[in-house]
């Protein structure tokens, strides 16, 4: 029992590593603009299937897998430019309308990936064997040795960025106050551009760290956008800490539903906990809104 227990937990975290990598670029963008990346999936999208790509002309894995996901942080930067930047240049387009541009976004970048490649599942190399790993009780693969590792090193080097950097206080400001921010000659135009060029690059690495194992199509993006934004609610919306600690309790959640209830619930486990930190805890883990925290 003790072992299939440390099975459930270890699967669990790995998928949770995941989501949290997927709420960090909802905050982040949530921080910049007030509004939510709905696009954010379809970045996990493309980095596995960019990576897959890559691996399929020739490219060795290690210098695949960086391309694939600076390939999605250029996406994400034209994203912000083209269909974002337009609208605000204005100064008309509200939250709302933000919103839906992001969805419209991420059908078309869902499309697009359907006509360039296809609607068959693709698999991706895994980075250091395929030998399973026994740890206690538990068997593990050594890829999910690879996701934690790469999703730890991700959030100690975004905590550094924003924490040492010029330009990471710059976005912090923004996020605290974008008018004061503007006033202080920091381009917030600027920002949102990193914003999603951040957000991209960390949906992007965490597809192609999960691709080995879950491997990856055009439309894997959906399920693992809405959890992840079931993560960035859960830890509180626009909280660093919070969407780590959210992706993480979302997945150990599911791991221990899906083996001692049931399997066919676990997807449903994400909706479920949408519905319940909004009802009950608004603020989420965190307890206070992002701007204050990142």
């Amino acid at each position: 029992m003790s072992g299939s227990w440390l099975q459930f937990v270890a699967g669990g975290l790995t998928a949770g590593a995941i989501y949290a990598l997927v709420a960090l670029g909802f905050s982040i963008v949530y921080n910049a603009s007030h509004a939510i990346n709905f696009a954010q999936g379809e970045f996990v999208m493309l980095g596995g299937m960019g990576a897959v790509s890559l691996v399929a002309l020739g490219l060795p894995l290690w210098l695949a897998v960086p391309l694939a996901v600076a390939g999605a942080a250029v996406v994400g930067v034209l994203v912000q430019r083209l269909a974002l930047q337009r609208a605000q240049a204005g100064g008309q387009a509200d939250v709302v309308t933000l919103i839906i541009i992001t969805i419209g976004v991420a059908l078309f970048l869902r499309g697009a990936a359907q006509v360039v490649w296809d609607k068959r599942i693709h698999a991706l190399p895994a980075f250091g064997g395929s030998e399973p790993l026994r740890l206690g009780g538990a068997t593990l693969l050594p890829q999910s040795l690879w996701v934690f590792f790469g999703s730890a090193l991700a959030v100690l080097a975004l905590g550094w960025f924003f924490g040492r950097t010029l330009y990471g206080k710059a976005m912090r400001a923004t996020a605290i106050n974008p008018l004061a921010a503007r006033l202080m000659g920091i381009s917030t135009r600027g920002v949102m551009r990193v914003s999603f060029a951040l957000a991209a690059a960390l949906g992007a690495l965490g597809g192609v760290l999960t691709a080995p194992i879950t491997f990856t199509s055009y439309d894997v993006g959906v399920m693992l956008g809405l959890k992840g934004f079931a993560a960035a609610i859960l830890g509180g919306l626009g909280s660093f800490g919070g969407a780590v600690a959210g992706g993480l309790l979302l997945g150990l959640l599911e791991g221990l539903s899906a083996g001692f209830v049931s399997s066919a619930y676990k997807d449903a486990l994400a909706f479920v906990v949408i519905l319940g930190v909004l009802f009950f805890l608004p603020g989420g883990i965190a307890g206070a809104r992002g701007s204050e925290r990142v």
